[in-house]
């Protein structure tokens, strides 16, 4: 108890005893996009977590929301090899990370003598023991810390811990621009490994991006897993108990930076947003989005995979949809307005209309504004 009232101090002492996680969809919760991905760079399938990698050959594989987690949590991230990667040349990299948003990491006043600590902590599960790194890196001004956690039992979860020393000689902007990665590395290349910095800020080099990892099996071994969730970067010196928000919350922090809305089965005639015709073949929309997003955002949709994503409902009649387009003039944080183009159908310019999914199952709008 005594030790579990210092930590709590240490914590106040801090600054923070609630929203401590720098971090969101820790727990692995939500996955807007579907629970599976190839590892293709830059793939996300759970949101906020995504896969980078450079100049790999024959990698295949898959990140996946996963049931298999430590008590306390009902979902893992995990990747899982197909094809390998027979070896890690010199300018090759793999890692999972997660982008968070400069404005949310002030509470560390980095760039001053005041700079916090910052410890991570969280659970991990691979088939492959050995070396593996952790990178943290300020996208402002170009700092690099790096750090090392072992495995030490294959398909065991384990608790791992890692406190980095606060930056006292690089800022981060305060503004809705990239503030830093989160990088756990499964594979890296000599250019990016031979030079660790030892949970202290430095100048990047790229020899500093995963200094000190050793374990490149997870990618170079057939069926080879890893696995992770609870992840919570907190400043301070203490790693504290995991923050559990609930999934509404996880939710409306992962729509800042991606929404979707999808039909399924059951919802065909899913409505996705209204609007008014303005000409005989086109019209504007108007979508509401439910939280404010980071910035206006891109708009996807299921016209390639369904056909016309549905239909333009005008008076009681149905239209198809051939294309449509953001209209970033009239567009917000809070609102996107898109163009229809019809491929079927015609109406008088101001009646009233709605796009909606048009009779499909995995029919879907879009909106991304990630980092």
């Amino acid at each position: 108890k005594a030790r579990g009232l210092a930590d709590l101090g240490n914590v106040y002492d801090d600054g923070a005893l609630s929203n401590r996680n720098l971090l969101i969809n820790s727990a692995m919760q939500v996955a807007q996009r579907g629970t599976s991905a190839t590892l293709t760079s830059g793939n996300f399938t759970l949101d906020r977590f995504k896969v980078q990698s450079s100049l790999l050959d024959n990698l295949v594989g898959t990140m996946t929301q996963d049931s298999d987690a430590p008590d306390g949590f009902a979902n893992s991230l995990k990747i899982t090899t197909t094809t390998v990667e027979t070896a890690i040349a010199a300018d090759e990299y793999f890692y999972v990370t997660q982008f968070i948003e400069a404005q949310n990491l002030q509470r560390l006043s980095f760039g001053s003598s005041a700079a916090k600590d910052i410890t991570v902590s969280f659970w991990i599960k691979s088939t492959q023991t050995g070396v593996f790194a952790v990178s943290l890196y300020t996208a402002d001004n170009a700092g690099i810390a790096n750090s090392t956690y072992t495995i030490s039992s294959a398909s065991t979860w384990e608790y791992k811990t890692i406190t980095f020393t606060g930056d006292t000689a690089r800022a981060i902007n305060n503004d809705n621009g990239l503030g830093m990665y989160v990088n756990f590395h499964l594979a890296a290349g000599t250019n990016f490994n031979s030079d660790p910095t030892d949970e202290a800020f430095e100048a990047y080099s790229d020899a500093k991006w995963a200094g000190g990892h050793v374990q490149n099996g997870v990618i170079t071994t057939a069926s080879a897993t890893w696995q992770i969730t609870g992840i919570q970067l907190e400043a301070g010196d203490t790693a504290t108990p995991f923050e559990h928000r609930s999934y509404s919350d996880e939710l409306a922090r992962c729509q800042r930076y991606f929404q979707k809305q999808i039909s399924t089965s059951s919802e065909t005639s899913l409505s996705f947003c209204r609007g008014q015709g303005f000409a005989s073949g086109s019209a504007y929309v108007y979508f509401e989005h439910p939280v404010e997003m980071r910035t206006k955002p891109s708009l996807s949709s299921s016209i390639a995979s369904v056909g016309n994503l549905g239909a333009l409902a005008a008076n009681g009649g149905g239209m198809g949809i051939s294309a449509l387009t953001t209209v970033s003039a009239w567009s917000s944080v809070y609102t996107t307005v898109i163009s229809l183009t019809v491929s079927s159908g015609t109406f008088t310019a101001g009646q009233a209309t709605e796009l909606d999914a048009g009779g499909n199952s995995g029919a879907f709008l879009s909106f991304d504004a990630e980092l």
